[in-house]
């Protein structure tokens, strides 16, 4: 699996027909659980490879993303992930949020989830 696993009791996708929603990831390690990076580009580059691996799974790639919300520990490093990103994704760009949250789990410092159209 090029994804961790669920650290609750939630899917890491539902194919709802048309769209597929994809459950927030941080970055884990796949094999390990544990936080990847120390810098916010450095996880959220983890992230978005757990992004990759679920939406693979799906049977789609990050062409097939529509909507994508982006959770920061800290808005300060909303541009060191923005670098990150537009190496993901391809214009035209899928629809974003990008917002501070007051935690995101594991203390990780960023949380990415996506939607993607079949």
């Amino acid at each position: 699996m090029n994804y961790p696993k669920a650290i609750g009791p939630y899917s890491a996708f539902v194919d709802a027909g048309e769209f597929v929603f994809c459950s927030g990831q941080i970055p884990l390690d796949p094999a390990s659980g544990e936080i990847v990076g120390n810098s916010a580009a450095e996880q959220a580059e983890q992230a978005l490879k757990n992004v990759e691996g679920v939406l693979a799974a799906a049977g789609l790639s990050t062409k097939n993303v529509v909507k994508t919300t982006v959770f920061l520990a800290d808005i300060a490093d909303f541009a060191a992930v923005n670098e990150v990103y537009a190496k993901h994704f391809n214009k035209p760009f899928p629809a974003r949020s990008a917002l501070q949250v007051g935690a995101l789990p594991k203390g990780a410092k960023v949380e990415i989830e996506v939607i993607a159209k079949k």
